[in-house]
């Protein structure tokens, strides 16, 4: 039962056996009809109308109208993998689901990447909340950890919800904007809500605009509760760290890339999976005794409030990584039903107002969108045996026997049977529920403004710069001054500097208002303090006709050693010849490339560079250089360098010795970005 290989697989094959290859195959209907003909429908005569009769027409054409099923309100723009995950040592003082005890099982999971706000036409670099959905195919059971790469969220209590995404959703009048949050409508929703001002500053930081679905954290965002074996439980919130960092790209970049590749996420874990390179995320968790609930400034079950990890440390317990696409985008990525609702005994849920809305409103939106019988699809299938009396409904796959459909019975002897907690059986804690019905929010939540504070105090002076940048630009696309000013106030609130920086921008003057008197910083909060990696980052390799072939593979390898991904780029696809007549393959050209496609540059040039590659690989050079990348040159390019007055400046390597430029860059890559530009 607990070969790790044998697990891990399990789900692998119960997935495979869906799996139809119609390569080679004949062409039949759905009922399995050999077809003659798939180019003409029936008519009554080769210029006739059609025939109702045609039921392979009819067939065809009907399924077609179906294609598609309602997307999500939330979450549209999604994409995921498969992967496995491991826990270093056993969790068993903690909890009791299996899935944490031993260290050589390993865990199939299915991990979905999305976004908040935009359509699944949106485009992928826009500035959202980023969703990041593991489910856990354990032997007890699916455990969905359903979160965002942010820690907390914009409200509180889950019913203004569909307050939230009515305005952050394209204003109803012209359905614009699509995937942005620079409108009227979702600032009005914040300023009138005040308990979002934590929120906006984590969205109008980096965080919204990643450079990679692999250098995002995740987090589980809710308070949950972790049961042991002896009934003890305490209180968890669970976080992903990636182990390639966590990175960014620039605003100006992102809105770029949106337009040279909307897929510009999906493609990079597409290519990275394919190629070997796994994405891995080592889990932790943040762990309050039940007796210290209360010993905090905020309150633990907030939403709106994070756990500082210099307060609540985070403990690393295992380890997830992504090693296989998915087959098919629609039943699995599409069809994947995920629910913070699917937990395994050994986890339990909290008195947190928002994840107890989350806790109906999954399950109505998955009946709603995938089918009465969504969990018996492959994708949402347990690995474990599944026996209940829940019988019937659209789209039923599972078979089931007999003429007992119901508890208690005495024709089947009373099964499927209940099974004691002490037996396996998913007991709930039995935590203490006090007080009158009422319809109020508890004081400890009314703190709008402290942690707000806290993540300002946290950042560098770069991140600070995105931050006021951020909100000078969403905010100048908001029509009404006086929503304008609304915010301006309510920044007030969190820091003087900051709101007279936004509001110079906006010719608003910050009203007098108290400002939080936090003077700590959590030096977690900051992107700055991260992992510096050179591992899958992209290299443009700029190459003329005639360039130093030996010179160049002699660097190329040895970024490519060094975990770079150089990409030969020059005027025309096809091949190009070094100076010994060699033929390298071009993989892109000028036109179907961009420089905001790439971590950092090499110019390698040529004795005598063509008047249209040195124009294109100088706009390449200064877009780089404007976006703080680091710039690589042969001594060829290096003349390139001195026109354009940026040789020797911060992150820009010049090769006069393959050995020491290719250390000296590859160093210079793993920084990524040279902030003293500025």
């Amino acid at each position: 039962m607990n070969e790790p290989f044998n697990n891990e697989n399990k789900k692998t094959e119960q997935l495979k056996s869906f799996i139809r290859d119609n390569t080679g195959k004949p062409l039949t209907s759905n009922e399995g009809i050999k077809i003659s003909d798939d180019e003409n429908s029936l008519k009554a005569g080769d210029r006739g109308p059609t025939l109702l009769e045609d039921f392979l027409f009819r067939e065809k054409l009907a399924h077609f109208d179906r294609e598609r099923i309602p997307e999500r309100v939330v979450h549209a723009r999604g994409y995921g993998a498969h992967g496995i995950f491991q826990v270093y040592e056993s969790q068993e003082e903690l909890t009791m689901a299996h899935f944490l005890q031993d260290p050589s099982l390993k865990t199939p999971v299915f991990l979905r990447f999305s976004q908040v706000a935009g359509s699944r036409g949106a485009n992928e670099t826009d500035r959202d909340v980023r969703g990041f959905a593991t489910k856990f195919y354990t032997e007890e059971g699916n455990f969905d950890l359903v979160g965002n790469n942010i820690p907390i969220f914009f409200i509180q209590d889950s019913i203004k919800f569909p307050d939230l995404i009515h305005a952050v959703k394209p204003e109803p009048d012209n359905e614009i904007p699509q995937g942005q949050t620079a409108h009227d409508t979702f600032w009005d929703f914040i300023t009138s809500n005040q308990e979002s001002a934590a929120m906006t500053l984590w969205i109008m930081s980096d965080r919204t605009i990643p450079r990679s679905f692999r250098m995002i954290e995740g987090f589980g965002v809710h308070t949950f509760r972790l049961v042991n074996k002896h009934g003890k439980s305490r209180f968890v919130k669970f976080h992903w760290k990636p182990l390639l960092g966590l990175h960014s790209l620039l605003w100006d970049e992102a809105q770029k890339i949106g337009g040279v590749d909307p897929d510009f996420h999906r493609r990079d874990l597409w290519e990275n999976i394919e190629a070997g390179n796994y994405p891995e995320w080592e889990l932790g968790i943040q762990v309050i005794e039940e007796e210290d609930e209360y010993n905090f400034t905020f309150d633990i079950l907030d939403a709106t409030k994070l756990w500082p990890e210099e307060l609540v440390p985070v403990r690393k317990i295992g380890k997830m990584t992504l090693n296989r696409n998915v087959d098919n985008v629609f039943a699995e990525t599409e069809q994947v039903a995920l629910h913070p609702g699917n937990i395994v005994r050994g986890i339990d849920f909290t008195n947190d107002p928002l994840l107890q809305g989350r806790l109906f409103s999954y399950t109505d939106t998955q009946i709603y969108r995938v089918g009465t019988n969504f969990q018996q699809l492959p994708i949402n299938r347990p690995v474990c045996p599944v026996h209940n009396n829940q019988r019937d409904g659209n789209a039923r796959y599972v078979i089931d026997q007999g003429k007992v459909a119901y508890h208690n019975n005495s024709l089947a002897n009373n099964t499927p049977y209940t099974v004691p907690g002490t037996k396996g059986g998913f007991v709930t804690y039995p935590s203490l529920v006090h007080g009158y019905k009422v319809r109020a929010t508890a004081p400890s939540f009314d703190d709008h403004f402290s942690q707000a504070k806290l993540f300002w105090n946290s950042m560098s002076p770069v991140e600070k710069h995105h931050i006021i940048d951020a909100y000078s630009f969403e905010l100048g696309k908001v029509n009404s001054i006086e929503i304008r000013q609304k915010l301006v106030n309510m920044l007030a609130h969190i820091d003087r500097v900051l709101a007279t920086r936004v509001g110079e921008n906006l010719t608003l003057q910050p009203a007098e208002v108290p400002e939080s008197t936090v003077t700590e910083s959590s030096p977690a909060l900051s992107m700055m303090n991260t992992r510096y990696l050179t591992n899958t980052l992209k290299v443009g390799v700029l190459v003329d006709e005639g360039f130093a072939g030996e010179e160049t593979r002699e660097v190329l390898e040895m970024l490519i050693k060094n975990g770079l991904k150089p990409v030969i780029i020059s005027v025309r696809n096809g091949m190009i010849r070094d100076d010994k007549g060699d033929q390298w393959v071009v993989n892109a050209s000028f036109l179907t490339t961009s420089p905001v496609l790439y971590d950092g540059l090499y110019l390698v040039g040529s004795e005598n560079a063509d008047p249209y590659f040195i124009n294109r690989a100088r706009a390449f050079i200064v877009e780089s250089y404007n976006h703080f990348k680091p710039i690589g040159s042969s001594p060829l390019g290096e003349k390139l360098l001195q026109e354009l007055g940026i040789a020797g400046k911060p992150g820009v390597v010049t090769n006069h010795s393959a050995n020491v430029f290719s250390k000296v860059f590859t160093e210079a890559m793993a920084k990524q970005r040279f902030w003293d530009r500025y």
